[in-house]
């Protein structure tokens, strides 16, 4: 019979348990590690070898039992279990050595905390070289926009002048040398004037849009309405050969939006879908409501929330991706020379944009286009219908006009307008001029039209002025350009009548008679 190991030691109890509370320690601590271990690797599982360590706790843990039976062989001699664990442990501390020296190479190759704070140093460095480098291309592609975009101005402006000055030329003459005939040729260029000047409108407007520096004078609108008022306009627009379809979404939502950019942005797609059919094909307008999720928005730079979608699709050759990046750049086209400004798509991004939406273009070579607007939801009724008019009609002669212009020769088309629509005029270069005018003769005028943009005192700051001294008086603004005087965030602000320059003649008259008809 196998003796007891305590016999060995011959029951000394100092022995006995120095032996026990040594390998109970070893014991605990090998415990332990595995433990540890386990948490590591069950957290860190990116950690590179995490075999490893379950290899490594489980050698551990044998070892820790070899320690146990030391204490247990003590007093029982059970030395074939403990020769049993002794050959376990063996067999897994040749495994873990023979699994980690081919390991070795491989370990040595992982980085120091020192290779680790030169590699982030270095990335740090590269990071400003890419950073530099992508100002460096993102200031010339805008210097090449601007170039670009300075170019498309300065051509068509040109052309428009051209339009507009050789007319004029032919007008004075004609009026020189009058004659019968030269009756008739005086009222064709001057229609060619005209329509060169109206041009320039269009033009300024477009670039404005783009921009996102166009006044906005938002009203809550049906877009179905909106479209099917429009309907015969588009028509007309298009060819005999073009099938139009407008498909109004039911229960369709409102938005609130200028309804002249909205119509002006809707009809540069169809002419533009027009185009690209070659005067052959299907349009199709659509509405419907549409939710805008989260991963929609984070890809599409749109927030999240409810919408009013307008596809505008046609079967025509559709857009390579080249062409769709830079479709909505100003001044950027695919058609002849001559055939197009650009302007369009760059129009409808500007609006759509400064309108809280979002537009993209869908398109395939050879299998047509859609562009898809979508625009916030409003929850009040629509305040705008397409048929909104407003007849020119004059004074009856009692009325009273303070107009103050900078520029003398847009002050004296002012007042001879007002003054052939009937109106009384009284006319001032600047606010300042204004003011002592009113100041010398205080009598009351029933309307103060002024532009905003003036040197000194700007129009929003004299308007505050005038009001004061005449409580209730109503207020009109003109502008090229209104900078933040009544327009934030592309809106005019709340109470705020503005006529867009140029001005023609119904513009103006409509617009001052609505102002003084007002309660």
């Amino acid at each position: 019979m196998f003796a007891p190991h305590g016999i060995c030691l011959l029951w000394d109890p100092g022995l006995i348990w120095l032996h026990v509370g040594a390998d109970a320690l070893i014991a605990a601590a090998y415990f332990s590690i595995p433990v540890a271990l386990t948490i590591f690797v069950s957290k860190r599982r990116d950690v590179e070898f995490g075999w490893v360590f379950w290899a490594f706790a489980l050698f551990i843990m044998a070892c820790g039992l070899t320690h146990v039976m030391s204490i247990y062989t003590l007093w029982v001699p059970a030395y074939g279990l403990e020769g049993l664990l002794k050959a376990m442990t063996a067999i897994a501390s040749v495994v873990t050595a023979v699994i980690l020296w081919p390991l070795l190479p491989k370990l040595l190759a992982i980085p120091s905390p020192a290779q680790l704070r030169e590699t982030e140093l270095a990335l740090l460095e590269e990071s400003r070289h890419r950073r530099e480098a992508e100002d460096l291309l993102r200031h010339t592609q805008k210097m090449e926009a601007i170039g670009q975009l300075t170019g498309g101005v300065a051509h068509d402006f040109n052309n428009l002048l051209t339009i507009i000055s050789g007319n004029l030329e032919i007008a004075e003459q004609s009026v020189t040398q009058w004659t019968e005939a030269s009756r008739d040729r005086l009222k064709r260029v001057i229609r060619s004037a005209a329509s060169g000047s109206q041009r320039a409108v269009v033009l300024t407007q477009r670039l404005l849009a783009f921009a996102r520096r166009q006044p906005l004078d938002p009203k809550v609108v049906n877009v179905n309405g909106l479209l099917q008022g429009m309907s015969e306009f588009f028509q007309r627009t298009l060819s005999e050969n073009i099938h139009l379809e407008i498909v109004g979404g039911a229960g369709l939502w409102q938005v609130e939006v200028d309804p002249s950019q909205m119509e002006a942005a809707i009809l540069n797609l169809v002419v533009n879908a027009r185009d690209a059919m070659a005067s052959n094909g299907k349009l199709t307008i659509a509405t419907s409501n549409a939710f805008i999720d989260e991963a929609y928005a984070l890809q599409s730079d749109i927030t999240v929330g409810q919408y009013v979608l307008i596809s505008v699709t046609d079967d025509g050759p559709g857009m390579p991706k080249d062409v769709q990046d830079r479709a909505f750049d100003p001044f950027f086209t695919t058609k002849e020379p001559g055939q197009g400004t650009g302007l369009g798509l760059s129009q409808v991004y500007g609006f759509v944009k400064q309108s809280g939406g979002h537009v993209k273009i869908y398109s395939e070579v050879g299998e047509g286009t859609t562009i898809k607007i979508y625009l916030p939801r409003n929850a009040r009724q629509p305040d705008y219908t397409a048929d909104d008019q407003h007849p020119v009609v004059g004074s009856k002669g009692d009325e009273v006009i303070m107009v103050v212009e900078d520029d003398p020769d847009v002050r004296s088309y002012l007042v001879e307008t007002l003054e052939g629509l009937n109106y009384q005029v009284r006319a001032a270069s600047n606010a300042d001029a204004a003011i002592r005018d009113f100041a010398e003769d205080p009598e009351p005028f029933d309307l103060l039209l002024t532009d905003i943009v003036m040197p000194g005192m700007n129009g929003r700051l004299l308007a505050d002025e005038m009001v004061k001294r005449l409580p209730g008086l109503k207020v009109l603004y003109m502008t090229g350009y209104s900078r933040n005087a009544i327009v934030h965030q592309g809106r005019l602000d709340p109470g705020v009548s503005l006529l867009q320059k140029p001005l023609t003649q119904a513009a103006l008259g409509g617009k001052v008679r609505e102002m003084l008809d007002k309660r």
